[in-house]
C-alpha cells in the first residue's frame, strides 16, 4: 500500500515509517520539525542525538516533505496527495503535549489552532484528492477523562425517555490539548458521515520505550527515534526511567493514584500497522482504544524502581505536589477488544521494556544530565 505519514519525524512517526517500509509498503512523509524546536525551547533535548531529517530519510530511502499540514501557502499536503495518491493517511502531525498546552495563553492557542487546522486540512484535502483513502488519526484516551463508568470503544447505546440511539461516548478533556483532540474526533466523525470517508480514530494510551526491531540489535544510532523526558513532552514512564538513571527521586504527581492505560512503543507500532492494513468500510468512523494494560502512576514508579535496582541503581520514590487538576483513586475500566480481534498480540512485558529503557538511557546519561533541569513540573493547570 501507499502510506502517507504526517508527523513522520516524531517519536511514533519515525519507527512506524521504518516498520511499514520493511513490510513492503510505499511510505512518504510530511513534517514541519516543530517538535525538535519546541523541546529545545523547553531547555531540553532528545535523550539520543537524532540525525537531520535529510539523513534519516536517505537511510530509509523514502521521500519526505518538510512543510506544514494545514492551510499554508505552499499547499504541501495537497501537492503530496496529488502526486503520491496514498491509500492510507496516518495523521500524527499535531502538538502532542497536555502540559505545553496549559503553559500559557499563546501555547494554548497554538495547540488548538494547529491541531484543529491540521485535521480540517486533511479532511478537505482527502475529500478533493483522496476520498477513497483510509484516515488513521492518532487520538488519546485522555479525551474520555475519568468518567466513573466503563469506557467503550468510542460508541455506546444511549437510552433516554424511552428512546434509544447509538452515540459517541461523552468526552471530558482535562487540558486544552485533550480538548483539541476531542474536537478532532467530532470533525472526523462528521466528515465520515457527511462525505463517506473512512477513518480509524485511535484513542491511544501512554506510550513508553526506546526500541523497535527495525532499529537493529544492537541499536543503530542513526535509526533511533527521539526520546523526550522533560515535563512537557516526556511521558510518565519515560520520565521515571530518566530520573532513575540520573539518581533523582522518582516523582509521581500527587498520591500517584491516577490510573491510565499504557503500551510499549513496539506494540504501538504493531497496532498502527494492523489498523493500517485493516481499513473500515467507506463512510465508517471506527474508534479503537489502543493500550495494553492499566496501571496507577504509583505502581509504575515501583516497577521502574525495581528494574533500576536490579541493574544496580539506587532509587527512591518521593511524590511531588500535583501540578495538574485530576482525580485520584478513580474507577477506570476501558474496553479494548477491536485490536485483539484484528490480530494484535503483546510482544513482551512492561518490566522487560522498562529494563531495556534504563539500559539504553544509561548510555545517554550525559545528554540527560545536560537537560535535567527540565524534568520537574513548573506548569500549573490551575494557574
Amino acid at each position: 500500500m501507499r502510506v502517507l505519514i504526517l508527523g513522520i519525524d516524531g517519536y511514533i512517526g519515525w519507527p512506524l515509517a521504518m516498520h511499514l517500509a520493511g513490510r513492503g509498503h510505499r511510505v512518504q512523509g510530511i513534517d514541519n520539525l516543530s517538535r525538535r524546536g519546541r523541546v529545545l525551547a523547553e531547555g531540553s533535548q532528545s535523550a539520543f542525538s537524532i540525525p537531520a531529517i535529510s539523513e534519516r530519510v536517505r537511510r530509509l530511502g523514502i521521500a519526505v516533505s518538510t512543510g506544514s499540514v494545514g492551510p499554508t501557502e505552499d499547499d504541501t499536503l495537497v501537492n503530496v496527495l496529488a502526486s503520491f495518491h496514498p491509500e492510507v493517511i496516518v495523521h500524527l502531525a499535531e502538538q502532542p503535549s497536555a502540559p505545553w498546552s496549559m503553559k500559557s495563553g499563546q501555547n494554548c492557542q497554538e495547540t488548538v489552532r494547529e491541531n484543529l487546522a491540521s485535521t480540517l486540512a486533511v479532511l478537505w484535502a482527502m475529500r478533493e484528492w483522496s476520498p477513497g483513502a483510509h484516515l488513521v488519526k492518532l487520538g488519546t484516551m485522555g479525551e474520555y477523562g475519568t468518567p466513573g463508568v466503563d469506557i467503550p470503544e468510542g460508541w455506546f447505546d444511549l437510552e433516554f425517555r424511552g428512546r434509544s440511539t447509538r452515540a459517541l461516548f461523552p468526552r471530558s478533556p482535562g487540558s486544552f490539548y485533550h480538548a483539541s483532540k476531542a474536537a478532532d474526533s467530532l470533525m472526523v466523525e462528521m466528515a465520515c458521515r457527511t462525505w463517506g470517508l473512512a477513518s480509524t480514530d485511535i484513542m491511544q494510551g501512554v506510550v513508553y520505550g526506546t526500541r523497535t526491531p527495525e532499529m537493529g540489535d544492537p541499536v543503530d544510532p542513526a535509526l533511533r527515534t527521539r526520546f523526550d523526558f522533560d515535563q512537557c513532552f516526556g511521558t510518565v514512564i519515560n520520565r521515571f526511567c530518566t530520573q532513575a538513571v540520573l539518581g533523582l527521586p522518582i516523582r509521581p504527581y500527587g498520591g500517584g493514584g491516577q490510573i491510565r492505560g499504557y503500551l510499549p512503543l513496539v506494540d504501538s507500532i504493531q497496532c498502527l500497522r494492523i489498523i493500517t492494513e485493516s481499513p473500515p468500510s467507506p463512510g465508517r468512523y471506527r474508534v479503537v482504544n489502543q493500550f495494553e494494560e492499566v496501571s496507577s502512576v504509583l505502581d509504575l514508579a515501583y516497577r521502574v524502581s525495581v528494574e533500576a535496582d536490579v541493574l544496580g541503581l539506587s532509587t527512591s520514590i518521593i511524590c511531588a505536589e500535583n501540578p495538574r487538576l485530576e482525580a485520584e483513586g478513580h474507577h477506570y475500566a476501558p474496553d479494548h477488544e477491536i485490536l485483539a480481534s484484528l490480530g494484535y498480540s503483546p510482544t513482551g512485558t512492561m518490566e522487560k521494556t522498562i529494563s531495556d529503557m534504563i539500559q539504553d538511557l544509561l548510555t545517554a546519561r550525559e545528554r540527560l544530565e545536560e537537560a535535567s533541569g527540565a524534568i520537574d513540573p513548573t506548569v500549573r493547570w490551575g494557574g
